[in-house]
């Protein structure tokens, strides 16, 4: 598999996307890892050798030494990347800031909006949308604001102020700048969240964050025609901003869209990762949503969150994965996670089938090959399937024994 390749989850989030993205970087051929929508709410368990980290910022295939690059689509979080970088250090990556790269065009999400975006959600009470509580949707929406006047509603939300520009990863180079950005948006949530945040400090830990690691106007192109990328998304195309189940979604696109827009017409495979049963953390719709499921197979790195609510769990649902194939416009193939799971059914529409042999199911199902397999959490549980169609012994017979993968 030597063509770029996006890898995109078809839930709710939790498919498996880290552990994918770290299988197919593990053979060294990768040259950096393209994040392509989202920002510091992502959480993308890797276990390698021993070693655990949930990804946030900082793509995937670290821990296999692939650098990242946050690309202009993408929710940047100084305070939480250096948090991440000392985490990583302590795994043993070494200097891991020296492996980022970021467009100069992200957004900065800022104390400002995490703290806007909290107050909101714990505003909302048995109403909460299921926001992670990290100020995602908060940064995309100021920054819809330029021009906006007090008192006018954009996105559902009143102009609590007179908005200025948003702030740039960009603008930690020129601290005129930054400062400027950061008064206006000071001034702008202090009806909402109070004067607790310290313009001057930020001004200093963000200069920092610029000295630390690669800011970029490069362009992208060169990045993609000089080696090859695999593309991390975050979210699942359930959560999507255009596609995903209002009011319960994130303020991100999360289908392949963004990526394909970066690569200018590029080849690249579209993987769509799913586990063998469906899962949501947070409030919002989960239609095959069964408490046996829950309890069966617990999690080890997913459980309730402070503001996005609790962990679920259900049967995996053929309408929904076919929906977030057509939303994405196809995908190239799948990469099937937790194949260790027995006792498995899938939601048909008519009701309840058993689910024996998942991987030969949903290639039928979805009609594309699984490329990538996984039946436990590390990376010796997964193989990326080069030739898959040929390497199944089963062909013909049936029975997940006879599979190897």
């Amino acid at each position: 598999m030597n063509d770029h390749v996006i890898v995109v989850g078809l839930g709710f989030g939790d498919e498996g996307k880290g552990a994918t993205v770290d299988a197919l970087c593990a053979d060294g051929s990768v040259s950096a890892v393209v994040r392509f929508n989202g920002g510091a709410q992502a959480a993308h368990n890797v276990v390698v050798d021993g070693r655990h980290h949930t990804f946030s910022q900082f793509g995937s295939g670290t821990l296999a030494g692939v650098p990242t690059w946050l690309s202009r689509h993408v929710l940047v979080e100084p305070i939480a990347l250096a948090t991440e970088s000392r985490e990583l250090e302590a795994l043993g990556v070494a200097d891991p800031l020296s492996l980022m790269s970021i467009d100069a065009q992200a957004l900065l999400t800022t104390p400002f909006h995490v703290a806007a975006n909290r107050a909101r959600e714990n505003a909302r009470g048995k109403d909460r949308h299921g926001s992670c509580g990290k100020g995602i949707g908060e940064t995309v929406w100021y920054g819809l604001l330029e021009g906006a006047t007090r008192g006018v509603v954009v996105e559902g939300q009143e102009v609590i102020g007179e908005p200025g520009s948003a702030p740039a990863v960009g603008d930690c180079l020129d601290p005129t700048t930054l400062r400027r950005k950061l008064d206006a948006l000071a001034r702008f949530y202090e009806p909402l969240i109070g004067d607790v945040i310290s313009v001057d400090e930020l001004v200093m830990l963000y200069r920092s964050f610029a000295d630390a690691v690669r800011i970029t106007t490069d362009d992208f192109g060169r990045l993609a025609d000089t080696g090859r990328l695999v593309f991390e998304g975050a979210q699942g195309v359930l959560l999507d901003e255009t596609y995903g189940f209002h009011p319960h979604t994130t303020w991100s696109t999360t289908t392949p869209r963004n990526a394909k827009a970066l690569l200018g017409g590029r080849k690249a495979r579209v993987i769509g990762v799913t586990r063998t049963y469906q899962t949501r953390h947070g409030a919002g719709p989960l239609p095959t949503e069964d408490q046996a499921v829950l309890d069966r197979f617990p999690e080890a790195h997913n459980g309730t969150g402070e503001f996005q609510g609790a962990w679920r769990a259900g049967h995996l649902d053929a309408n929904l994965l076919r929906y977030s194939v057509d939303c994405c416009g196809g995908i190239d193939g799948l990469a099937v996670t937790h194949l260790d799971a027995r006792g498995l059914r899938v939601a048909t529409g008519e009701g309840l089938d058993d689910l024996p042999d998942p991987v030969a199911y949903l290639e039928e199902l979805l009609d594309v090959d699984v490329l990538v397999t996984g039946a436990g959490p590390a990376r010796a549980d997964y193989v990326v399937r080069d030739n898959p169609r040929h390497d199944r012994v089963d062909v013909g017979v049936g029975g997940r024994d006879r599979a190897p993968v």
